[in-house]
């Protein structure tokens, strides 16, 4: 594992699952209860599905797009897909908007405003997210960590974004030799 700096910080799978168990806790403990979880895919999935189980309410999934640009690491036009897949139902009542993290905050903020203008049953929003960045012009209701230096986040799910199917042999004989 590499050492954190200012300009990167270095997730281990553990530390992961740590943050997502902190981060639920912290919704508990505020006593608001919610009816249904949405998650913003792909950073927010896994955030979304283990709150999701712990809480014992629906999960929908709300595809966004912006992060295309240079290997995935500057931000470009964001694109918010038309329909939500929800397990339960449509999406209505107290939600729980989840995310991974809150960058700049202009996806947060157009996903926040869409979904309350296209389902007009939602009562109350609230967000939740593991990482909060400083220069984020949106301030999350539920965050574990606030990023003051605003590093880039190496979370452990990136070492697939690199690897491509005819490679998974060669990784998975040398994941098997360490």
């Amino acid at each position: 594992m590499q050492q954190d700096t200012d300009k990167d910080l270095w997730i281990s799978w553990d530390r992961y699952n740590q943050l997502i168990e902190q981060l639920g806790l912290q919704v508990h403990q505020s006593g608001w209860k919610f009816d249904q979880i949405v998650c913003l895919a792909r950073g927010g999935m896994r955030v979304g599905d283990v709150l999701s189980r712990i809480y014992d309410v629906p999960l929908g999934i709300l595809a966004t797009s912006s992060y295309r640009e240079a290997a995935g690491t500057e931000q470009g036009r964001l694109d918010i897909a038309q329909f939500i897949t929800i397990t339960r139902g449509t999406l209505e009542g107290r939600v729980l908007l989840v995310d991974d993290m809150v960058d700049t905050g202009v996806t947060f903020d157009r996903v926040h405003q869409h979904l309350l203008q296209q389902f007009s049953a939602i009562t109350e929003m609230r967000t939740a997210v593991l990482w909060f960045k400083g220069h984020s012009k949106v301030v999350p209701d539920y965050y574990v960590q606030k990023l003051p230096t605003n590093p880039w986040i190496h979370q452990p799910f990136e070492d697939y974004d690199s690897i491509r199917p005819y490679q998974l042999e060669a990784w998975v004989r040398k994941g098997k030799s360490d």
